[in-house]
């Protein structure tokens, strides 16, 4: 919805409408609690899945979603792309435990107004649902400091990615250049440039710090 819309709800008193979406019955359980002590917040609907999650808010449409990132069937953020898509006003708070700065770039890239870590759910969650309703955007602060520190960092390219993830689950030049189709030559050179971006002091390190920085997962 409008933003303005959504600020002319809250002068009215009409209660902000929120969706949650975790696989996690008790996180689910928890959000509840939090916000039935508030007011001007209702919850209307909850949802287990990426799948659910988009089904739901195409059926309530919310005023605010809570997506969790890591969900069954269809992952939070192949939801966060999808509801942007058919909504693009949706707003959508990402609540994750992973403090990682890609991850984060890539929710707030693709349409999230807010990444939040659920370790601070309780001290900004309430107050960060209503800044979102007024157009503003949060990211934790833990979070940002990384995105601010990597920010002029060169990002890795799809290829590089795909090299990384698979030294990461142990193959060799030769085997990477054999999944890939290219030449073990070719693959050093990728291998030269990912250390280089990542200030990582060999491929060790280098799988260590794209796993952290949420690059790629094992």
């Amino acid at each position: 919805m409008d933003t303005l819309v959504e600020v002319a709800k809250l002068m009215t008193g009409q209660p902000i409408r929120v969706l949650t979406a975790d696989d996690h019955p008790l996180i689910r359980e928890g959000l509840a609690a939090l916000m039935a002590a508030q007011p001007d917040i209702v919850i209307v609907g909850e949802a287990s899945d990426g799948h659910e999650a988009i089904a739901r808010f195409d059926e309530l449409r919310p005023d605010v979603l809570l997506l969790d990132l890591q969900m069954p069937n269809l992952t939070g953020l192949e939801a966060l792309v999808a509801i942007k898509e058919r909504h693009p006003g949706a707003r959508i708070i990402v609540l994750t435990t992973y403090d990682t700065e890609q991850l984060a770039a890539k929710a707030i890239g693709s349409g999230a107004q807010a990444y939040l870590l659920k370790s601070s759910v309780r001290r900004e969650l309430i107050d960060t649902i209503r800044s979102v309703v007024r157009g503003k955007k949060h990211v934790d602060a833990g979070v940002a400091t990384n995105l601010a520190i990597h920010a002029s960092d060169d990002a890795l390219t799809p290829r590089e990615i795909a090299v990384l993830a698979l030294i990461a689950r142990g193959n060799s030049n030769r085997s990477v250049g054999e999944h890939l189709a290219i030449t073990e030559q070719t693959v050093k050179g990728h291998v030269k440039s990912i250390l280089s971006k990542l200030s990582a002091n060999d491929r060790a390190h280098a799988v260590a710090l794209g796993i952290k920085r949420g690059i790629i997962e094992l």
